[in-house]
C-alpha cells in the first residue's frame, strides 16, 4: 500500500512538526479516510488550559480536524465538553501525509479563527509567518500558505465552514 493509502486501523497518531520539530504528537479516533480528505476526533492534547483572548481550550474539549493531501491546510471543529459549538481552529499546513497509523502535519504558523456563530472571523499569527522565513526559503510554499489562508477566510466569511466539512 502506498503511504497515502486509507489502511485499516481505528486510531491514528497525529504529528505535528513546525520549523522542522515535532511540535506535538497525539492519538485521535479515525473517523474517516476517503483518500484525499482524513477526519478524526481527539480530546484537546494541550496541557491544561490555553487561554487565547477569543477563545479557551480546555480538558474536555473535543476536536474533529479535517486534514486535506491536496490543500494546505487543516479544519478543526472545536466542541466543549457539553458538546456546545466553540469554533473552528485552521492550521494553514503542507498537505498531510499519511504512513499507515501516523498522519504527518507541517505546520506553516498561519491560522484562522471561526466562531461558533461565524461572526467572528479572525487571520492570525501573521507575524510569525513573516518572521519564519518561508517567504525567502520557499517562495512558492509561502504564495500557496497564503492562498490557503485567503480561500479558508473567505469561505468562513461567505458560507461558513461546514460547508467545506
Amino acid at each position: 500500500m502506498s503511504a497515502n493509502s486509507a489502511d485499516a486501523v481505528d486510531e491514528l497518531e497525529i504529528v505535528l512538526v513546525k520549523a522542522g520539530r515535532t511540535k506535538i504528537r497525539y492519538p485521535a479516533a479515525l473517523l474517516a479516510d476517503d483518500g484525499t480528505r482524513v477526519s478524526v476526533r481527539a480530546p484537546w492534547a494541550g496541557a491544561g488550559v490555553r487561554d487565547f483572548g477569543f477563545v479557551r481550550f480546555e480538558p474536555g474539549d473535543v476536536f474533529t480536524e479535517h486534514y486535506w493531501r491536496d490543500r494546505w491546510y487543516a479544519v478543526k471543529e472545536v466542541r466543549a465538553q457539553d458538546g456546545a459549538l466553540k469554533g473552528w481552529y485552521c492550521d494553514i499546513t503542507r498537505p498531510a501525509v499519511r504512513s499507515g497509523a501516523e498522519l504527518l502535519v507541517e505546520d506553516l504558523d498561519l491560522d484562522l479563527w471561526v466562531s461558533g456563530d461565524g461572526g467572528d472571523v479572525l487571520r492570525l499569527d501573521e507575524d510569525e509567518f513573516a518572521a519564519s522565513g518561508l517567504t525567502e526559503r520557499d517562495p512558492g510554499a509561502a504564495a500557496a500558505a497564503r492562498s490557503a489562508l485567503d480561500e479558508l477566510e473567505a469561505l468562513a466569511r461567505a458560507d461558513g465552514l461546514t460547508a467545506l466539512l
